[in-house]
This record gives structure tokens, sequence and C-alpha cells, in this order.
């Protein structure tokens, strides 16, 4: 029963995923009539590989399981910045590390990856600690359109990677109705994938004695990390760095407290067993800053670099069983 349960989430997280993919085409496609392209697709790029997290969040909140949204959102955060970047790295190679945004957005990730596991310390994240979250994000997010406007703007008239990837994207056959339909399905297939998994993963760690936290920190977030992993290589096997950089801190950030902020203003976050919570934290903690050190030290990530941040996830998984 255990393996059916587990082999249907990770389907469900198919699911999941591909209905991101089809919103994203078909917000994208719609927007091109507003005059707003532009400022929609910057905000897609930032927000597309943690639509995701965020629909497990809001649906786990509501159906009052906010804690597998933090246990999920917390894995996610471990995984993109270990698993994701291992695996990516040792497929294409050596990434030279370019652009000024490393001390700014480290920085910022940081923080905002560390700003959760404080507020729900004492054992709860309420609602006006996930306002506090929801600030933060809005504060960075008005911060990154003010600063980023035109040099995204510049990439995109260069014909970089988001000018690329947003091409293809553009050019979809089909009337605006076809559009509205696909948008709207793709919703629907968010909303009802979403909810099943909190289902099924409710039901899981009921059979299995297992904390529903545990579940979403370890099971959960290996799929819902797929679209990074993804994002992640095509960006390297197009020999842009930066959008890879920027799309795992840009998702810790947005994980960490837009998220994380929501699911807690729907329903306050409660964590029953702290032991795991605190390992998960370690974890997150002493990843990132291993991530840090490498990317800062030559201003590069070779693979066995890459190996490394994979052994510390492994370490990780099998500290949280023991």
């Amino acid at each position: 029963m255990i393996p059916v349960l587990i082999l249907v989430i990770y389907i469900l997280s198919i699911i999941l995923i591909k209905s991101a993919d089809h919103m994203v085409l078909g917000i994208r496609h719609l927007s091109k009539s507003t005059g707003k392209t532009f400022i929609l697709s910057a905000l897609l790029l930032a927000l597309a590989t943690s639509f995701p997290e965020l629909f497990v969040g809001v649906i786990s909140a509501a159906k009052g399981q906010a804690s597998l949204s933090l246990g999920n959102i917390l894995g996610a955060n471990i995984a993109n910045l270990s698993l994701v970047t291992g695996i990516a790295v040792i497929v294409v190679g050596k990434v030279n590390v370019r652009g000024t945004f490393l001390k700014r957005d480290v920085s910022i990730a940081l923080i905002a990856g560390i700003l959760p596991l404080l507020l729900v310390f004492d054992g709860e994240i309420t609602r006006l600690e996930g306002i506090v979250l929801l600030g933060f994000y809005g504060a960075y997010a008005s911060s990154f359109f003010r600063r980023r406007f035109l040099e995204i703007a510049k990439e995109i008239e260069e014909r970089t990677f988001i000018h690329k990837f947003f091409r293809k994207i553009t050019h979809i056959d089909g009337s605006k109705a076809r559009e509205w339909s696909r948008l709207l399905l793709a919703v629907a297939g968010l909303l009802i994938s979403a909810s099943l998994i909190v289902r099924v993963t409710t039901q899981l760690a009921q059979i299995a004695h297992i904390p529903i936290f545990l579940i979403g920190l370890i099971l959960l977030s290996l799929g819902t990390t797929l679209p990074e992993l993804g994002f992640s290589l095509r960006s390297l096997e197009d020999k842009e760095p930066t959008m890879f950089f920027g799309n795992l801190l840009g998702s810790t950030i947005a994980n960490s407290t837009l998220i994380v902020g929501l699911a807690a203003v729907i329903s306050p976050i409660k964590i029953g067993l702290i032991q795991e919570y605190r390992v998960a934290a370690i974890a997150f903690i002493v990843i990132f800053l291993t991530f840090w050190v490498f990317i800062k030290s030559n201003l590069k990530l070779e693979r066995w670099e890459a190996g490394v941040l994979l052994i510390l996830y492994l370490i990780f998984v099998v500290a949280e069983f023991i």
C-alpha cells in the first residue's frame, strides 16, 4: 500500500508540473494583447518554477495541513541548492559565475531562507508572522523589478536566454478562446492535483506513522523541484549561468517568504516534532553556506563541488530517518 501511495504522489506531481507549464503558456499568450507583456513575462519567470509549491502550499493550508507546505518548502530549498545544483553541474560541467548579483541576491536568499526557520522555532508560524513574510517578499519583488527592469529589457533585446525562452512561447497557434481554455484547464489541473497530493500524503502519513512534515520534506519536495531541475539544465546548456543561479536563488526567496507566508495567513503552521525540523534547518544552513563558499571562492562551480553538494543531500536524507 505504501509504495502505491508514493507512486501516486509522484504521478500527481508530474500532473501538477505539466499544469503549471500550461498555465504559464496560456497567460503569456493572452498577455500579448494587454500591452504589459514584459512585466508579466518577468514576473512569470520569477515564479513559474515555484507554482507547484505555491498551489500545494495554498491547498494544504486550506485543508489544515500547513506543516506539509513548510516541509515541502524547506525540502525544496535544500534540494535546489544541493540535488538540483549537483545534478545540473555534473551533467553540463563547470559553471562560471558572472554578474554582480552574488553579494546582494545570495544574502537576500540566505535571510529569506532562515527567516521562516526562526519564526517556527517556537513550534508555530502565526498569521501575523505570515504577513511579515509576505511583506518581505513584496519588498524584494518591488526592488527587483525597479532595479532589473532595464537590465532584463536589454537582455531580451539582445536575444539572450529570456528572449529565446519566451519567443518559443510567443509563437503559439490558436485563438484567444483556445488560450483561455488552456488557462482554465491548467488552473483546474493545478487545484485538483494539489488537492489530491494533500489527501494522499495525509493518508500516507497515517498509514506509515510518519509526520506529514517529513513526507513534504523528503518525498514531495523531490517531485515539486523537477521544474527547477529542468530549468537549470536548460539554462546551463544555453550558456546562461546567470539565469541558472538567479532561478535557484529566486526560488529560495519565493518559497521561503511568499509561499510560507500565504500558507501561514490561511492557516497558522504548527510543527509537532521539532527534532525533524531542527535537522532540516541545520541541513539548509550548512548546504547554503557550502554552496555560497563554492561559488564565491573561484567564481565557478566545479564538478567535484557539485559532488560534495550531492553527498550533503544524501547525508541530510539519511539523518532525517535515523
